[in-house]
């Protein structure tokens, strides 16, 4: 009687036991939050990802847009979700700088998240209205430093993309413009095209339009070499000004506490497609370049090393939330 008792507690703990086993990640859609709005780069590679990975997985992958506050209410919502491993955010260096203003941050840019890829970088254009007497960086930095008070550049608002690649620039210029934040791009665009504004600094697939119709004139690129979407304009190493270089980074982050063996499956099953040559290719024509070889501790260490930059760049020039 014994041993028939045994076999019954042993066929009755496999009914248990095996569902777990035979689970397979991902059982439903993966959610991927992009903390800005559609037609911005996050944007652009969350949508790039999100076909090949659903062919690998079998579930979809459905963008969720949540702008606002320079990205800080998307990437507050992800601190906040269930760390199963189905919601994730395709976050740049706003997530890290926008807590940074804040008396009260609703995350820590570190703490709060696990770090699961970088997926590409992207480098800003630094650009002028076409009235300005300034052909190349060392002449626009000359014209600024005579009288910094009465030049300006424009963004998107205080802690995004365009705010902090400026004040990278003017750091290593040596100069104090004064900021003209706008709400959207396109005011951003039309004031600086207009000549009210005197220059900005956006990454390449936001300005690419207005560069390559000639309202805006581009100077350089941020980055240490040339940009394949741009290759005639210089890159910022070349313009003798290499304090300037500001590649935006771009990568997949979840909520503190995903098992590891999670992440690393999606690191890895990204890693593969953004190393396949149509997807190297699709980032190129929108002048990012494909991050190959990341993973989370990669993504980990780089984000440590900049939100240190950002602590610093913050409290040097003084940046506060509007």
């Amino acid at each position: 009687m014994k041993p028939l008792a045994q076999r019954v507690v042993v066929l009755v703990l496999s009914l248990f036991v095996w569902p777990a086993a035979a689970q397979k990640f991902p059982e439903r859609p993966i959610r991927m939050i992009v903390p800005l709005p559609p037609g911005t780069a996050s944007d652009f590679l969350a949508r790039t990802l999100g076909a090949p990975l659903a062919e690998v997985y079998g579930q979809q992958m459905v963008v969720d847009n949540r702008p606002g506050a320079g990205g800080m209410i998307g990437s507050t919502i992800l601190s906040t979700a269930s760390a199963d491993g189905y919601t994730y955010a395709m976050v740049a260096p706003p997530h890290t700088v926008a807590p940074l203003l804040q008396k009260k941050p609703p995350y820590h840019p570190l703490r709060d998240f696990t770090a699961v890829i970088e997926v590409a970088s992207i480098p800003n254009i630094i650009a002028v209205t076409p009235g300005l007497p300034a052909r190349n960086i060392k002449e626009l930095v000359a014209l600024l430093r005579k009288d910094p008070s009465k030049y300006n550049y424009a963004s998107v608002g205080v802690g995004t993309l365009a705010h902090i690649g400026a004040e990278i620039f003017n750091q290593a210029a040596g100069v104090r413009t004064v900021h003209v934040p706008f709400k959207l791009v396109p005011d951003a665009f039309g004031e600086t095209a207009s000549g009210r504004v005197h220059y900005l600094v956006f990454t390449v697939p936001t300005i690419a339009p207005m560069v390559r119709d000639g309202r805006l004139r581009p100077l350089a690129v941020t980055s240490a070499r040339r940009n394949p979407a741009f290759p005639n304009i210089p890159s910022i190493i070349e313009e003798g000004l290499p304090a300037a270089q500001s590649d935006g980074w771009f990568g997949i982050v979840g909520p503190a506490g995903i098992p590891k063996k999670i992440v690393a499956q999606l690191a890895a099953d990204v890693n593969k497609i953004i190393a396949q040559k149509r997807i190297v290719d699709a980032f190129a024509r929108q002048g990012a370049e494909a991050a190959v070889g990341s993973g989370p501790e990669a993504f980990d260490k780089l984000m440590k090393a900049e939100y240190a930059r950002y602590v610093k760049l913050v409290k040097d020039v003084g940046m506060k939330a509007q």
